[in-house]
């Protein structure tokens, strides 16, 4: 297909370069690729995969569709699919109102102006990543991510390079237990995992499923039904795919360091306190939770 350009205009309080940042944080991501001041981004769609860039052309997110279906739908989807990632559509000034009026938290309006909650559209490896970052570091879980799509997913080649796509659920419904324990999986990370694609691939669980259901709590009640599936991996689901203000990852270390480094707590168990926090921002409890693992970067 001939390479198609698209202009996004960029929403008030909007900042590419601070979500680029949030992309571009050293960690190896297979699930997309720096260049530059550019992302760029293998999806699977119904249209076959598409491979796209993101980059900022004065006040638009200048968004180019470099490999796949040349339909204007996929055009819509591609475009679609770069809002919700970024949250574009989503007005944050009352969130910074809220900010601005916490003296500990207002110089976050300032300091990371314009970031987006940055998204996991896909469910299935929302959840799937989650499992799979339980109770380790970032840097080992992004190496076991890495094996794993690259075993069972797919991958666009374009321009000399290869782009993942991740794995689908039949793909990993079919994976091997051993096949991931040699991957340096964890016996029950592996069982989790393909438990998890099974019940995608079986269409038990779906992206439609959870949000036909009526509420939070009825949302995370069938996620954590699931093996593998807790309170953190539930809410942190619902709060990169559904985006829900309730979905705070409790117990969180970075939270909770991010928390003491604010003085809003001195010790982790202090839930009371925690809690008189997000009860101060109604329908920004996510979005906060981002901003304070953004302040973890930050010397202070």
């Amino acid at each position: 297909m001939d390479q198609q350009t698209i202009l996004i205009p960029n929403p008030p309080l909007f900042s590419f370069r601070e979500c680029h940042w949030f992309l571009d944080r050293d960690f190896d991501d297979c699930m997309h690729t720096i260049r530059g001041n550019a992302v760029l981004k293998a999806i699977r769609t119904s249209f076959g995969d598409i491979l796209f860039r993101v980059s900022e052309e004065a006040n638009f997110l200048k968004t180019e569709i470099l490999y796949g279906a040349a339909a204007p739908e996929a055009r819509d989807l591609v475009v679609g699919y770069v809002a919700n990632w970024f949250d574009l559509n989503r007005d944050i000034e009352p969130f910074y109102d809220l900010l601005a009026a916490d003296s500990r938290l207002a110089y976050m309006t300032d300091a990371f102006r314009g970031l987006r909650l940055v998204g996991i559209s896909d469910m299935f490896e929302a959840i799937c990543w989650s499992i799979i970052g339980q109770q380790i570091n970032l840097t080992f879980a992004y190496k076991l991510k890495r094996r794993m799509v690259e075993r069972y997913g797919t991958h666009v080649e374009w321009n000399g390079e290869v782009f993942p796509v991740f794995p689908t659920p039949e793909a990993l419904a079919n994976a091997g237990i051993d096949e991931l324990r040699a991957m340096q999986f964890s016996q029950k990370k592996a069982e989790y995992v393909v438990g998890i694609a099974q019940a995608f691939a079986d269409g038990k669980l779906n992206a439609e499923v959870i949000s036909a259901l009526p509420d939070f709590a009825s949302r995370q009640k069938v996620l954590v039904a699931y093996k593998g599936v807790g309170i953190w991996t539930a809410n942190y689901v619902l709060m990169k795919t559904f985006r829900m203000p309730e979905g705070i990852p409790h117990g969180d270390v970075g939270l909770l360091n991010a928390l003491a480094g604010h003085g809003i707590i001195g010790d982790r168990s202090e839930k009371e306190k925690i809690e008189a926090l997000f009860h101060a921002f109604p329908g920004w409890e996510t979005y906060l939770t981002f901003y304070l693992w953004r302040s973890l970067a930050m010397k202070r």
